[in-house]
């Protein structure tokens, strides 16, 4: 056995103990997540399990150990996760703070901002939300038009944000700003972070279909946000913007150090088994059905594995933009998988909350159906993907 080898399994051997000890059973199967928000009381057992993985840098099991993380290898990483799936365990934190803002100041913050902003992510204290689409400026996102007036130390902010995932319960917000308005459009924009919780910032949340308002109106009226929360260079934003839109695709796509918590909840085969039933053999009596929960898995593992091989041959350890081949095909995925659970499971799968003849699963699965119908928008719709993959990663002519 090699070195490395044999250190993997002693490292999986002290995680599964160390699951075993400080996993509470709260934090398994289907159920809240903490995403750090000061705004919303976790259960008791998922505040135990944050703080229990914070404590451990498992939380941000690759990030340096310098601001709160783990420090450990990708494939250490991956060991950690496997583990975790393999007793139904939840992510103890997410969030954009884990997947985009986190990442974006690892690379390109001041040691002052990494210490300031960091550690806090790492310790679910903080949550994130973005302000990059405005209404006249979503795909065309360098058409940005909200302001950001010079004031000394710091900025004021007047114009208005949408589609604002979470900002409802966020604490920050990062967000592009025009800080030259007579810059040519990509240029003149600045990356900057903001407090959500002072008078000039106000949020109307969106009603969806699916019932919930994750999405929302943001609207700054001489909001502030202080030049030490400048992040890079004055007026040269649209990189920083692009590089955190690059993490956003990765972590989507599957790609974020090729580790995940496994999925909790039932197997596409177990719910098909059950709503459907089995024939002689066990295997799901639907014949039609159990050739589509075949294809539906193979897909998932090739794309899993997929990724896995893309971060092994990634060398700069920094995404780039193949993510869109990730995040257009992840997408999809998503899409197709949620499609045919709530198919698998019938009228039980148009599950109304108001209902209590509906278990919580079934209710789960109404709101993941309903949800992944915006996976093909958010992050970059589909043709915007096909757009990066054809210029930057097949070099065809605009």
């Amino acid at each position: 056995m090699s070195e490395a080898v044999s250190s993997n399994q002693d490292f999986r051997n002290e995680v599964r103990e160390w699951l075993l000890t400080n996993c509470p059973d709260g934090a398994k199967g289907p159920g809240q997540l903490a995403i750090g928000s000061s705004k919303i009381v976790l259960e008791k057992d998922v505040q135990l399990w944050l703080e229990r993985c914070a404590e451990k840098g498992f939380t941000a099991p690759t990030w340096p150990v310098e601001y709160g993380g783990g420090g450990l290898s990708p494939d250490a990483a991956k060991v950690l996760f496997e583990e975790m799936g393999k007793i139904g365990a939840r992510a103890p934190l997410t969030g954009m703070g884990m997947t985009m803002i986190g990442p974006t100041l690892l690379e390109y913050g001041t040691e002052d901002q990494k210490q300031e902003h960091v550690p806090k992510i790492i310790r679910g204290e903080v949550q994130w939300c973005q302000g990059y689409s405005e209404p006249n400026a979503g795909s065309d996102l360098a058409a940005l038009m909200t302001r950001a007036e010079d004031k000394g130390d710091h900025y004021l902010l007047n114009g208005q944000k949408i589609w604002t995932s979470g900002a409802a319960t966020a604490d920050w917000m990062f967000a592009l700003v025009r800080t030259n308005p007579e810059a040519p459009k990509h240029e003149g924009i600045s990356f900057v972070l903001l407090s959500m919780d002072q008078p000039g910032v106000s949020v109307k949340p969106i009603r969806l279909i699916s019932g919930s308002s994750p999405f929302c109106e943001t609207f700054f009226d001489n909001a502030v946000a202080y030049k030490h929360d400048l992040i890079g260079d004055l007026n040269k934003g649209w990189t920083v913007g692009k590089r955190l839109l690059q993490f956003e695709r990765s972590g989507i796509g599957g790609l974020r150090g090729g580790a995940r918590p496994a999925q909790t909840g039932s197997s596409l085969a177990d719910l098909a088994k059950t709503y459907l039933g089995t024939n002689e053999s066990g295997a799901i009596d639907d014949a039609d059905v159990r050739e589509r929960v075949i294809d539906m898995n193979i897909n998932r593992l090739a794309f899993r594995l997929t990724a896995q091989r893309a971060n092994e041959e990634n060398k700069s350890g920094t995404p780039g933009a193949s993510t869109s081949i990730f995040k257009l095909f992840g997408a999809a995925l998503q899409q197709d998988g949620a499609e045919l659970k709530r198919e698998i499971m019938g009228f039980k799968g148009l599950g109304a909350a108001a209902d209590e003849s509906f278990s919580a699963e079934e209710l789960t699965a109404t709101e993941e159906w309903l949800h992944t119908k915006a996976t093909t928008i958010y992050g970059g719709s589909n043709e915007i993907q096909a757009n990066i993959i054809s210029k930057r990663v097949l070099g065809l002519p605009d």
